[in-house]
């Protein structure tokens, strides 16, 4: 009756929409007057500044983000080493991987540092500071219209950048927050110097492959190093022998003292993307249409490119990165869509808006927010009539790669359109494909592509509505009878792009009129025409609309609760986030415990299945009970646990931190039940699944033998050891 009593207080005072402890992606710089008691009383024993500070040494100065936002590393040790995800660096695995030096199926392990490889294209930002750039930005916007809103946004903060950066080798970026009501600046230090340390092999960074992909229990040791390199003056530089290991403000000390349930966890990393304000109508256009799109097309490609992987080696390590960022979010979009319905969060978001629109339809609010969830709405129904088209060209027409290749030619194309071109912006069109050719070649296989290509333009011709595609694309099936095998075959026959060297020639001496009769680049032009023309007139207006729609509701819902603790959408900042290790159940009469050990690794082990291989020496390892100093106190060797903080993609390879500021684990996926937690956050089921660092530890020590790296970390000392509850 209490309870009940206490709902009723709450949703009289608009409270039933409070964040929850576990919930939010937190900005550190307000970490101070936001979370840190709430932390406080979960067990943290850091200050605020030891968290974020600009002038000191801090959390935040440990960690890195990979790649523009790709996902997130730590520093673990005063030399530059990293910790990340095994699938953050699979990449470059694959990149280094050959049929002779297979480091997909073996794993690498550099056993000095002269031995470590180049991760090419690969960078490290550490965060040098934020700040609040809302007020200057807003100064600027007041009274123009929103037409008018990006070029002005674009020139205010390219001048605050230049501003930020001046006389420094920093680089800035000023990124929007709240769909577009507050703006901040984020000052980098990027290094360009990334070197690949150790990974293990796929059986035991990727165990359980696609099936236990955003599954627990899990039994994967999703890790890989990496060390961040910089001039002999400490700052960044290109590659070079002579470069030194980049030393770090801070590096995360590891704890082995293991974990136990309820124990305070908090995440600091750079998630990439989330929309906790979407509107229902958002919701529903992206579980009916777009993304079961999405899934029948990823489907269709990952058929097409396994059949050829499973027939060759050469074929399987050329695609092997290609393979599992298609599939990653392939089954991302099937979980998503099938835990919005199963969570209800339509519905949920439904009960947002009916109560922000009585508020809105007061006489204090109505001439402001009175139709903003109208015009919302009225914006979608316009937007829905070309989204599957549009998710079509995104998917199937880019899926197939000697269209995309096409579409780099572009800029070349455009560059000869001028009856007498610039010699200066013709040789660097030039330069710009060249400098693409190794990459795109090395793992290119035309037979695939081929295959992949009729697949596409199949699934295209059949789900689109005919007045949404080009002209030439319908001629093109036509003239061949509907045959999509035949309309690859002539493409893939006729264009310079599959063979290097046709296409090297080509750039010799590059001519429009050569480009115009290449079938590929025709058919990616009249794509592109299609869309960019026609198609993108039809919505232009209404994708206005929703940016203006959704800029006030969010305005109206932080104006409608002037209590709540508001966080921004993930945009690939740091956040912060914190929570407990804990276990959940998922559904009625399932419990799953919070860690798994090597017993389940040996349970699921299916020799004939190349997801759950598991290699001899760890079989060994295991019957020997050889675990070093890194089993639990019953002897057991953990593996993953759970938290329930809030992550998303690009939180990949983020640490798990305990309350005295340690490393405890690597985050590296979510949970099937709450594959909806990027749309509304579900505060009873939403986990965060983690390798423990304890494994991480033992896989580099006793399977790998690379003992010195582990000598190169801070470990924490092993008092008071962690006991870890039995299992029910």
């Amino acid at each position: 009756m209490k309870r009940i009593l206490l709902l009723a207080i709450l949703s009289i005072f608009g409270l039933n929409n409070f964040v929850f402890a576990n919930e939010g992606m937190w900005l550190p710089m307000f970490i101070n007057r936001l979370n840190y008691q709430d932390m406080k009383k979960m067990g943290l024993q850091l200050t605020p500044e030891e968290i974020y500070s600009v002038n000191n040494s801090s959390l935040k100065d440990a960690i890195v983000m990979l790649s523009g936002g790709m996902c997130t590393a730590e520093a673990i040790s005063k030399d530059g080493l990293l910790l990340t995800n095994h699938h953050c660096a699979f990449g470059t695995i694959q990149n280094n991987s050959t049929v002779e030096h297979d480091y997909l199926t073996d794993g690498f392990w550099a056993m000095s540092r002269d031995k470590e490889i180049p991760a090419k294209g690969m960078t490290a930002s550490f965060l040098i500071r934020m700040e609040d750039v809302s007020d200057v930005v807003n100064a600027k916007l007041d009274g123009v219209s929103n037409a008018e809103r990006n070029p002005i946004i674009k020139a205010v903060s390219d001048s605050i950048q230049a501003a930020a950066t001046k006389d420094t080798h920093y680089n800035a970026s000023v990124k929007s927050f709240f769909d577009g009501n507050e703006f901040y600046l984020f000052v980098y230090e990027t290094f360009t110097d990334v070197r690949l340390v150790g990974a293990p092999p796929s059986s035991i960074g990727k165990f359980g492959g696609d099936t236990d992909n955003w599954m627990w229990p899990r039994h994967t040791g999703d890790f890989s190093m990496l060390r961040v390199y910089s001039g002999q003056d400490g700052k960044p530089a290109d590659y070079s022998a002579e470069n030194i290991p980049f030393h770090p403000r801070h590096h995360l000390p590891v704890s082995t003292k293991g974990v136990n349930k309820e124990d305070f966890a908090m995440i600091m990393g750079y998630p990439g993307s989330t929309d906790r304000y979407l509107t229902s109508r958002g919701v529903e256009l992206a579980v009916t249409v777009d993304q079961p799109a999405r899934v029948k097309i990823r489907g269709t490609k990952l058929d097409v490119w396994k059949e050829d992987m499973d027939q060759s080696d050469e074929v399987r390590i050329k695609y092997a990165s290609k393979y599992a960022g298609v599939a990653n979010y392939w089954k991302y979009f099937i979980g998503q869509t099938e835990q919005v319905k199963k969570n209800h969060v339509i519905e949920k978001k439904k009960a947002e808006e009916a109560e922000f629109q009585a508020w809105a339809n007061t006489a204090e609010h109505k001439e402001e927010y009175g139709d903003v969830l109208a015009n919302i709405e009225s914006a979608y129904d316009n937007i829905e009539k070309y989204t599957l088209a549009n998710t079509y060209i995104q998917e199937a027409v880019f899926g197939s790669e000697v269209l995309v290749m096409s579409y780099r030619l572009m800029g070349l194309r455009r560059a000869l359109e001028a009856k007498n071109p610039d010699p200066i912006q013709l040789n660097a069109a030039i330069q710009a494909v060249k400098g693409r050719l190794d990459n795109f070649y090395k793992d290119y296989n035309a037979p695939t592509d081929q295959k992949l290509t009729a697949a596409m333009l199949k699934l295209t011709y059949e789900d689109v509505n005919h007045d949404q595609l080009p002209a030439y694309f319908l001629d093109l099936v036509k003239k061949n009878k509907n045959d999509f095998d035949k309309v690859a075959s002539y493409i893939f026959e006729k264009s310079m792009i599959p063979n290097r060297d046709d296409l090297e020639a080509f750039l010799q001496k590059p001519s429009a009129k050569k480009m115009d009769k290449d079938p590929a680049i025709q058919l990616l032009g009249a794509f592109l025409g299609k869309f960019r023309g026609e198609i993108s007139a039809a919505v232009g207006e209404s994708y206005s609309a929703l940016s203006v729609g959704n800029r006030l509701y969010v305005a109206g819902l932080k104006e409608m609760q002037p209590m709540r603790k508001f966080y921004p959408n993930a945009n690939s900042t740091m956040r912060l986030t914190y929570g407990q290790v804990l276990d959940y159940f998922p559904r009625d009469a399932v419990y799953y415990n919070y860690y798994t050990t090597m017993d389940g690794i040996i349970e699921k082990e299916d020799p004939s299945n190349d997801e759950f291989i598991v290699p001899e020496k760890l079989k060994d390892l295991y019957n020997k009970k050889d675990f070093g100093p890194y089993a639990m106190e019953d002897g057991e060797m953990p593996v993953c646990f759970l938290t329930n903080n809030d992550i998303t993609g690009g939180n990949s390879g983020s640490p798990v931190i305990n309350a005295n500021g340690e490393l405890i684990g690597c985050a590296f996926d979510g949970n099937w039940e709450a594959m909806s937690g990027d749309i509304f956050f579900e505060k009873n089921i939403q986990r965060t699944i983690v390798v423990d660092i304890r494994y991480v530890l033992f896989i580099i020590d006793k399977y790998a033998g690379a003992k010195h790296l582990v000598d190169e970390m801070t470990l924490a000392k092993k008092s008071n050891p962690a006991v870890i509850e039995a299992k029910p």
